[in-house]
């Protein structure tokens, strides 16, 4: 079957592989290349375009998809199906109407839930004991189009979003393979989302990275593991400055101390207040402004904080 791929980051790559070993790929769609460097003076290509060329397939990447060009290169390629995998694009609708066999997402959460840019994170962020992967119909509202295929699979509960995407991302390649095959088929089904039980993911900001320390340390553990490794959580209550906390636990202890007291600094980590008097979060990794990662016991090896 002739495929155009769209993606643009890692996660698109084992899905873009699986088609590349069972269908003709005949174009792959991504985003323009950005510059990267101290002075921005070199083009980083995006994973999806080396992967591509890489097997020799032409790589497109326009700037706009609404201005008549993309429509003309697809036409010319003539695919039966168009699949979309963290593009980061909106198709318009002549796109979406052009394949016969229709557009499908590979989409990095059990839809209706978490609509949007970061659904990986935001199943973290609020707590999620599982997550997964859908394959569904686009349609032209984000990510609320009619279900092909859906399976899920538990979140590690020290799990961070890198790992997940990762796991996501391979999950996503296997549930494709099915889901193209039904539809080349002729048998893949459409099953409607309940629009009323949608959830939003939208896109991370660095307005996101200070922690709050009223919340429970559970939250805040999420937070940490959920903004990994960008934008990525922050306190300043360590140095009086924004550090940058990697790793970290939620450890049972009593404490009366107010929400963001540093309750104990040693070997195991720095144990700081939070939200609830039952629970302390236990930092294990920082990395204070201008240095690199470390542990907390190498930080506090030249950076000794006194505990009341």
């Amino acid at each position: 079957m002739r495929i155009v791929f769209m993606g643009t980051p890692e996660f698109a790559i084992p899905p873009l592989k699986a088609l590349i070993a069972n269908h003709q790929v005949v174009g792959v769609f991504s985003q323009p290349d950005r510059p990267v460097g101290r002075h921005h003076n070199k083009l980083q290509p995006t994973p999806v375009k080396e992967c591509a060329q890489s097997h020799g397939i032409p790589v497109y990447q326009p700037e706009k998809l609404r201005d008549g060009t993309a429509l003309a290169t697809l036409r010319e390629l003539d695919p039966e199906l168009i699949v979309v995998a963290a593009y980061g694009r909106i198709l318009p609708n002549d796109i979406l109407a052009l394949p016969p066999k229709g557009c499908v997402n590979v989409h990095s959460s059990l839809l209706p839930k978490y609509r949007g840019a970061a659904p990986i994170n935001w199943a973290i962020l609020k707590g999620e004991a599982e997550t997964g992967v859908t394959i569904m119909h686009m349609a032209s509202e984000l990510d609320a189009g009619d279900i092909i295929l859906q399976r899920a699979t538990p979140i590690g509960e020290t799990e961070d979003a890198a790992a997940l995407y990762d796991r996501l991302a391979q999950l996503g390649g296997e549930l494709l393979t099915e889901a193209v095959a039904l539809i080349e088929a002729g048998t893949a089904s459409r099953t409607p989302q309940d629009h009323t039980k949608a959830t939003l993911a939208p896109m991370l900001s660095k307005e996101m990275s200070p922690v709050d320390w009223t919340r429970s340390a559970q939250e805040i553990f999420n937070q940490i593991r959920g903004l990994y490794p960008w934008p990525g959580a922050s306190t300043d209550i360590i140095s009086g400055k924004p550090v940058k906390l990697w790793r970290a636990q939620v450890v049972e202890k009593h404490t009366d101390a107010g929400p963001g007291t540093i309750v104990a600094a040693g070997k195991q980590g720095i144990d700081v207040a939070c939200g609830e008097f039952n629970h302390v979060l236990r930092i294990l990794e920082l990395q204070p402004p201008g240095k690199k990662r470390m542990t907390a016991a190498d930080y506090l090896r030249g950076h000794p904080i006194q505990v009341l």
